[in-house]
């Protein structure tokens, strides 16, 4: 079956997602920016771009306050909602130029019962279904191409004539994929936990790693590889590997979010804070540690990676950006590489170099991915490397730190 497709919001991960969608389907695309496309055609306006459309995406962002990005602590601020204004006008605006023959798709992250009590009464004149998506930047066509499931939110939960349009609409873009259909608020509820199952996940193994570093004759590898293997209560070997913490422009907010949920329903406890918490003061310990070694060895900070995840150019949420928020905090100065930000010292001497992008952990699966795997500077003779992937080799004239490997005698040790 063909569709005419008109995706509203083609930024950052809209765009990619039109650009799959037209793979297989007639596509069009409108956003309040310019925005340019090989494979997808730009509408001038909304009208324009939803006439004769049968399903409309929306890809609108759902912000936090730039305070709650992640990059600097944020535990003790006062819990917030996203802000959904943005999706809102466009939901009104929408509603306008559509009618009840066309499918209105919303992907953007909400908490739950949001679209039950604030978004699909903006738009009666067309049908609306939640339908958001389990994507990140760096790798959303793959993502989108191969999802772990796909989510689709009906107001009573059952497989409507609507969520029977969007399975035949993924077929040939997924093939045999599965799908989790439920309430608008039940899909919105397995979208925002999915994002905090993983927040939670790194916490814990960070955790095994602030262990294994304080203790002694520990390699967290050790440990975590063991618990990889405990597949029947642990279920995935996915975020089980130590080092850098949770980041983006997803699962810190999120988190945040949640924490803000947790107090309108007054449930009492807030395990949401407790991860936030918990990234925070790991990436304090892992400051100290680069201070430290920059301290007794008298030698600048660079940090290899300033961008949330290796291969893309945006800080959102960035754990790179709160582990030098710790080392301003001490005293320690940073200087960043990153070809990704644009930042490309000129190093000419040794240097203490925390090894924050590793794109081998970052994109296990996603392996086609053409992102450095080497780090952006070079390392030279009388450096210390803190690497808290514990995957950079033993090298002549340089000392290894491998971050959460605490052994003595430790094949990945010290140089």
């Amino acid at each position: 079956m063909t569709f005419k497709v008109c995706v509203v919001g083609v930024g950052k991960l809209g765009l990619p997602c039109a650009e799959v969608f037209a793979e297989h389907y007639d596509v069009v695309g409108y956003d309040i920016a310019p925005r340019v496309s090989d494979s997808v055609k730009m509408e001038p306006s909304l009208e324009d771009a939803v006439r004769g459309r049968d399903i409309i995406f929306v890809a609108v962002e759902t912000p936090h306050d730039p305070a709650y990005g992640g990059a600097a602590p944020s535990s003790s601020l006062k819990p917030k909602d996203f802000d959904y204004s943005r999706v809102k006008q466009v939901l009104r605006d929408l509603n306008e130029v559509t009618n009840r023959s066309q499918l209105v798709v919303l992907i953007s992250t909400v908490l739950p019962g949001t679209s039950r009590e604030q978004l699909v009464s903006l738009i009666p004149n067309a049908r609306f279904i939640y339908n958001p998506y389990l994507i990140a930047m760096g790798s959303v066509k793959w993502d989108l191409a191969n999802p772990e499931m796909i989510i689709i939110g009906t107001e009573d939960g059952t497989v409507t004539g609507d969520a029977a349009v969007l399975q035949r609409f993924y077929q040939p873009i997924t093939g045999s994929t599965r799908y989790a259909i439920g309430t608008w608020d039940e899909a919105e509820c397995i979208k925002i936990f999915y994002n905090t199952f993983i927040s939670m996940k790194i916490g814990v193994v960070n955790m095994i790693m602030d262990v294994a570093q304080n203790n002694g004759n520990i390699d967290v590898d050790v440990v975590t590889d063991a618990l990889k293997g405990a597949d029947q209560r642990i279920v995935s070997t996915r975020y089980m590997t130590a080092g850098m913490g949770d980041g983006g422009p997803c699962h810190p907010r999120d988190n945040i979010a949640l924490r803000f949920l947790a107090d309108r329903l007054d449930l009492g406890y807030d395990l949401f804070q407790s991860i936030i918490e918990s990234r925070e003061r790991q990436a304090e310990n892992l400051a100290k540690v680069v201070a430290q070694a920059a301290a007794t060895h008298k030698l600048p900070i660079i940090i290899n990676g300033k961008s949330y995840k290796p291969g893309v150019p945006f800080t959102d949420g960035s754990y790179s950006l709160l582990v030098a928020h710790f080392l301003s905090q001490m005293g320690a100065p940073v200087i960043w590489a990153d070809p990704e930000t644009n930042d490309r010292p000129d190093v000419s001497g040794p240097c203490v170099c925390l090894l924050a992008h590793n794109a081998v952990v970052a994109y296990p699966e996603a392996s086609g991915l053409s992102h450095a795997k080497a780090p952006y500077i070079p390392i030279l003779p009388g450096s210390v490397v803190v690497d808290p992937w514990r995957l950079f080799p033993a090298t002549e004239g340089i000392t290894v730190i491998p971050y959460g490997n605490s052994r003595v005698g430790r094949d990945k040790g010290i140089a």
